[in-house]
């Protein structure tokens, strides 16, 4: 009886093994390509991007904002140098003239280009001195400017450097609101910050 039930249970198990048949579905590997969307699409965060860009800005001016691409930027960081350089060599043109008219009056000459034709000088050695002052003034000025303008340059090319890696859209917003309070006829101001979850 042993051997029957036996005999039976190995029929039965290898009549499962004989009865299963091979897998016929062939599987294709298809190609899925992916599209970035522009105006979605967000690069990845880059702590050392904001550092790189103030770099770039230190080395050459306008560097740094061809690296966060913002072109347009560039001829505004050249023209703020440029008229700072241009004034700055304009003024100290106009206090060497002053200064050497006034140096030839101590001398005791009289045919310096402020003097004029008669016996008395059209312009006083003492406006010759302010003049002088006045275009010293007006150097260092231009020099400011100048280097305010090579100092914005680095500053603008980090902190839009910075920005563009911020992330801005309208799940997060604060926006300011009016509601007027019908008991005792006045506004209410208040602040709405908006939380949105997808």
């Amino acid at each position: 009886m042993k051997s029957k039930a036996l005999n039976i249970l190995f029929f039965l198990l290898a009549m499962s093994i004989f009865a299963q048949k091979t897998d016929s579905l062939i599987v294709k590997e298809e190609k899925v390509l992916v599209v970035k969307d522009s105006l979605s699409a967000k690069e990845p965060y880059d702590p050392l991007a904001p550092a790189r860009a103030a770099f770039y800005s230190a080395v050459i001016p306008g560097l740094g904002q061809a690296y966060n691409k913002k072109y347009w930027k560039i001829p505004i960081v050249y023209a703020g140098m440029g008229a700072g350089i241009y004034f700055y060599l304009q003024n100290d043109k106009d206090y060497d003239r002053f200064r050497d008219a006034y140096k030839r009056r101590l001398a005791g000459y009289t045919d310096d280009e402020f003097y004029g034709t008669g016996s008395t000088p059209v312009i006083s050695d003492d406006r010759l001195i302010d003049a002088q002052k006045t275009a010293q003034k007006n150097k260092d000025v231009s020099i400011i400017v100048t280097v305010a303008f090579y100092l914005l340059n680095i500053v603008d090319a980090n902190v839009d450097s910075h920005l563009r890696q911020y992330n801005v859209n309208d799940d997060l917003s604060l926006q300011p609101n009016l509601n007027f309070n019908s008991l005792n006829a006045r506004p209410n101001y208040g602040l709405s910050l908006t939380y949105r979850l997808k």
